[in-house]
């Protein structure tokens, strides 16, 4: 029964990556410019997904670090001339410091207090950012040179392909940590801080990495966008983003990075059926959101898990 439940496993693994490599051909540019952006906002909402859903700390510095990692990959491109790996890797280093930096707060201060320090913290980041013009290009933002790999520029199918591949990186190296020490960490100390800490756990130090990872993820994200955009300004990196990711995580599932995929591939999707009924989008987007919230609290990855219990314990964490 095990070796059969395994066989099924690998062939709709086979089959799913299948159906991920043969899909650009199937599809227009701006159908495949959609499917791009949800592979983005898969990314950021583990990203934020491991901070608030696995550590529990009620934090939404998510879009500043989005962001963040938006400006370095395409400030280093533009002014810098790097090439786009460097440049997606300097995202991804400069999220994690981010992170970190935001993480020290953490440890004095919880709950709103520090919903508020993480929010003034984007607020902060946005300030940089419209009035460093000499660095950042100011309120008008800026455009990010075509991205080029193996000396050929990327259109939208060979941009598919490299979010799909960091994606996958990205959700396997984040998988591996939740299920190492250091990720059941987390969770110990999202359950019951004082108990986490009594059983030996340093929690100052799980605190500050959950947060370093957390940013690491979102500004690897945020390289991405930099590079599906071709352009970046200050105002993409407000309130409405952090909001974005905050109901991509909620109505996916806390705690889950299935949910997490669930919910950005619904919450980039749904606006693009939406698009010509002015108005709609952000009724339903609203109601959706109450709906999840007051009725599956634990997001679509919860209701899954509850209608399947045989992958409980592969959608969501206890």
């Amino acid at each position: 029964m095990a070796d059969s439940c395994k066989l099924k496993r690998r062939v709709c693994w086979l089959l799913l990556l299948i159906v991920l490599a043969v899909l650009p051909l199937g599809v227009n540019n701006y159908v495949q410019f959609v499917i791009n952006t949800m592979l983005v906002y898969c990314l950021a909402a583990v990203g934020f997904n491991i901070v608030i859903g696995y550590l529990g700390q009620l934090a939404f510095a998510n879009a500043a670090f989005f962001g963040i990692g938006a400006y370095a990959a395409g400030l280093a491109m533009a002014r810098l001339d790097l090439p786009f790996p460097l440049a997606l890797a300097l995202s991804a280093i400069a999220g994690g410091l981010a992170g970190g930096l935001v993480g020290l707060p953490a440890l004095r201060v919880k709950g709103y207090y520090l919903a508020i320090v993480t929010l003034a913290f984007g607020e902060l980041m946005r300030w940089f950012y419209v009035h460093a013009d000499s660095i950042t290009y100011g309120a008008g933002g800026f455009s990010v040179p075509p991205a080029s790999l193996f000396g050929a520029t990327l259109n939208e199918t060979g941009k598919y392909y490299v979010f799909l591949v960091v994606l996958g990186l990205g959700l396997a190296t984040t998988l591996h940590l939740l299920k190492s020490r250091i990720g059941r960490a987390f969770v110990a100390i999202r359950n019951n801080e004082p108990a986490a800490a009594s059983l030996g756990i340093a929690v100052a130090r799980s605190k500050v990495l959950a947060f370093a990872w957390s940013g690491l993820i979102a500004g690897l994200a945020g390289g991405l966008y930099a590079l599906l955009n071709g352009r970046i300004s200050p105002d993409t990196f407000g309130l409405a983003q952090m909001l974005m990711h905050f109901a991509i995580v909620m109505i996916g599932g806390l705690g889950s990075l299935a949910g997490s995929i669930l919910g950005a591939v619904l919450l980039t999707g749904a606006p693009e059926l939406l698009r010509n009924f002015p108005g709609l989008e952000e009724i339903v987007f609203s109601l959706l959101l109450m709906l999840v919230l007051f009725f599956m609290p634990r997001g679509l990855s919860g209701l899954v898990a509850d209608r399947i219990p045989a992958v409980r314990e592969r959608l969501y964490r206890e």
